[in-house]
């Protein structure tokens, strides 16, 4: 026999699913689902757990399970997509705002992540990303202006991958890319619509033109609740001696 907390986790998913909790709001609580079922707290606490490593809630302190929006923005994670040709491809109303823009020198930090030095030129940019109304995504971009001359405040409203190939004529090839889940920091809560979330996904980019020179590094930081990120992968073949 399917053990309870299994079929109150089947149930609970199947109404999101089909919209009897819309997404953005909040489940009834333990006590209440608990009544409901005529079983224990603990019994709902594990069907809860499920649906939130499962992508259907998350949960909010103070305030209980929020419904996620299943419609999440996929990013692929071995490919090189620019948030415009990615806005482009969802169809949804987008948004940049360029929250600064300026040229300095790269400083101890980031001359590390670009393997400059200190005093290099570096176009220093961060920008908030809106969909759907939603500030959902803060990129902090790094540039060797000397790889990407001339950029402006305008081509970083649009898109510095446009920029860097169509006027530029430079070819970008690859990246190499790094995870983590981080607690919001001030500047996310400032910037972004954080919505009670206490996790933030960072994602930082190192990409490089086709001779192998490095010419960016992005640090992208995304609310939780609007992206997966998804990537194809085959096993190879290998030989067992």
């Amino acid at each position: 026999m399917e053990k309870k907390y299994l079929v109150i986790y089947e149930e609970i998913a199947r109404q999101i699913q089909e919209g009897h909790f819309p997404s953005k709001t909040i489940l009834p609580s333990e006590n209440e689902f608990a009544e409901s079922y005529k079983t224990s707290r603990e019994t709902i606490r594990k069907a809860l757990h499920l649906l939130a490593q499962n992508g259907f809630i998350q949960k909010i302190r103070g305030k209980g399970s929020l419904v996620l929006d299943l419609k999440k923005h996929q990013f692929p994670i071995s490919g090189l997509i620019s948030f415009k040709e990615l806005a482009d491809n969802l169809g949804d109303r987008a948004e940049t705002t360029v929250e600064k823009f300026s040229l300095q020198q790269a400083g101890r930090d980031i001359a590390r992540e670009l393997n400059v030095a200190e005093d290099e030129k570096v176009w220093k940019v961060a920008r908030v990303r809106k969909i759907g109304g939603e500030r959902i995504i803060l990129d902090k971009d790094y540039l060797v202006e000397r790889h990407v001359p001339g950029l402006t405040k305008k081509h970083c409203e649009n898109s510095l991958f446009e920029y860097i190939e169509k006027e530029l004529g430079k070819k970008i090839s690859f990246a190499k890319k790094e995870f983590t889940v981080e607690d919001p920091s001030e500047e996310d809560r400032n910037l972004l619509d954080m919505e009670g979330f206490h996790a933030i996904v960072v994602v930082k980019n190192h990409i490089y033109f086709e001779d192998a020179t490095l010419f960016q590094f992005t640090e992208s930081r995304h609310r939780p609740d609007k992206f997966r990120f998804v990537d194809f992968a085959r096993r190879m073949d290998v030989q067992v001696n």
